[in-house]
């Protein structure tokens, strides 16, 4: 593994990871990081789960430690989404490499999209949480069908979640965010394991990916909220038509 990968790889999580406390959407540039470095697509997306495990583990016990998670909703959840995501991890073992990058120019621009348009999350502004059978019923669906997504690709998967609780399960914010982190850790570790299993992780790469990718979340979250969005968006968008440009001269 060239030495350079890393000179790529670790300041492009760190602004991952300071994006991402900001204003969400770090996996728009920490999978684009790795295929910059010339990572093979599938090694990408299991090394990039191995970096984005370990900031999501930090933020979800931050959520628990502020009492946002409620347990009886959290621990089907977990269920299915590890269930999911195991599924889609197999399956992007499966797809060929020029599938998975065709499919990367529809999948990265939508999620770019939720990202970006901040106007989709209004649905939870004044919400409370309510858990009742519709609420259980749109939770534990969301975090079976996007854990697929995020097995098989993972960008935007957070975004996704909360879209899916706070327009469909009419959830608060906060609830969502907190549900989205509990589910979106356990998507995480079940592509994990499946990607360790068929040796698809660079774990030197990884390791120091995490720490700069913990590193960024560290300082983006001291930044100032209405400074961060202008910051944010910018770089979300030159890294997808970096990324853009990359995927299509490869083809």
């Amino acid at each position: 593994m060239p030495f350079y990968a890393f000179l790529i790889v670790c300041p492009m999580l760190f602004l991952a990871g300071f994006v991402d406390s900001i204003a969400g959407g770090g996996g728009l540039i920490s999978l684009p990081a790795y295929l910059f470095a010339g990572l093979p697509i599938h090694t990408a997306i299991a090394t990039n789960k191995f970096s984005s495990t370990c900031g999501t583990a930090l933020a979800t016990a931050r959520f628990i430690k502020e009492k946002l998670v409620v347990v009886r909703l959290a621990i089907p959840s977990i269920f299915c989404g590890f269930l999911g995501s195991s599924i889609g991890a197999k399956l992007s073992l499966l797809v060929s490499e020029g599938v998975l990058k065709s499919l990367l120019l529809v999948v990265l621009p939508i999620a770019a999209f939720c990202v970006l348009n901040k106007r989709i999350f209004k649905a939870g502004e004044n919400a409370e949480l309510k858990c009742d059978t519709k609420t259980f019923a749109v939770v534990m669906i969301s975090a079976l069908l996007i854990g697929v997504y995020d097995g098989l690709y993972g960008p935007g998967t957070g975004t996704f979640l909360i879209i899916a609780f706070t327009v469909f399960a009419r959830m608060p914010i906060r609830s969502a965010n907190a549900h989205t982190k509990v589910i979106n850790l356990s998507t995480n570790v079940a592509a994990l394991v499946v990607f360790l299993l068929h040796g698809q992780v660079l774990i030197p790469l990884g390791i120091a990916a995490a720490l700069s990718n913990m590193l960024g979340n560290y300082f983006g979250s001291a930044l100032v909220m209405t400074k961060g969005p202008k910051i944010v968006k910018p770089l979300i968008i030159i890294v997808l038509i970096l990324l853009l440009v990359k995927i299509i001269a490869g083809f």
